[in-house]
């Protein structure tokens, strides 16, 4: 892409990537950034600006072709491929992400499932058999895995993470209650994902309203 992109700039992509679906799916060819802006909640003036970072796409007069412009979001978000995934960490939360049916149609497939515990090594998550990390190794180096999911608890996370990082693994989705950005190397992203942090943001919102509503 050739310039630093803001991070709020690429957080606002899959938002635009997932309405752009349900408007294809409706069947809607074109819509203006005015229209986007009212369904999104952005301002016009934001998502030219934000897609202007990536060449702009939209015609003036015209507004923006939905297909199109959803392909070209999905180039740039690396959906324009398979991104093979595994989990780590066979618990609940693991399992689920295993079964959420709705990645694979977003371009991540999960491959493998990882886990410690004896018994449950040998069972099946939508078909896929849950392996022991012993066999993580020599599963990285004979298969193409692009992202790791990591579901375990924080005092294995940092061990976990270097063997990922070890054997090939350049991006981690991290479940784990501890930020490993700062034990990977450069070429390795993380993605945290604190559950409770989002559940205490929906509090404070909840509670903001009470007392606005009181």
């Amino acid at each position: 892409m050739g310039k630093n992109i803001s991070k709020a700039v690429i957080k606002r992509l899959p938002r635009y990537y997932r309405y752009l679906g349900v408007l294809e799916e409706a069947g809607v060819e074109r819509i203006s950034s005015g229209e986007l802006s009212r369904q999104m909640q952005v301002t016009a003036s934001q998502i030219r600006q934000d897609l202007n970072n990536f060449g702009g796409f939209g015609q003036q007069g015209y507004g923006y072709n939905v297909r199109y412009l959803r392909e070209e979001i999905a180039k740039i978000l690396g959906l324009d491929h398979i991104n093979n995934m595994i989990v780590v960490g066979a618990g609940h939360l693991g399992q689920a992400l295993a079964n959420y049916a709705k990645f694979e149609r977003n371009s991540f497939h999960v491959i493998g499932i990882f886990d410690i515990n004896k018994d449950i090594i040998g069972q099946k998550v939508r078909g896929i058999e849950i392996m022991s990390v012993e066999a993580l190794p020599e599963f990285l180096h004979s298969h193409d895995v692009e992202i790791a999911a990591l579901t375990l608890p924080k005092e294995n996370a940092r061990e976990m993470t270097d063997v990922l990082v070890k054997n090939g693994i350049h991006a981690i989705w991290n479940f784990a209650h501890t930020d490993l950005n700062l034990i990977v190397p450069d070429d390795v992203a993380v993605q945290n994902v604190h559950l409770s942090e989002s559940l205490m943001r929906l509090s404070y919102n909840l509670k903001s309203l009470q007392e606005k509503n009181a």
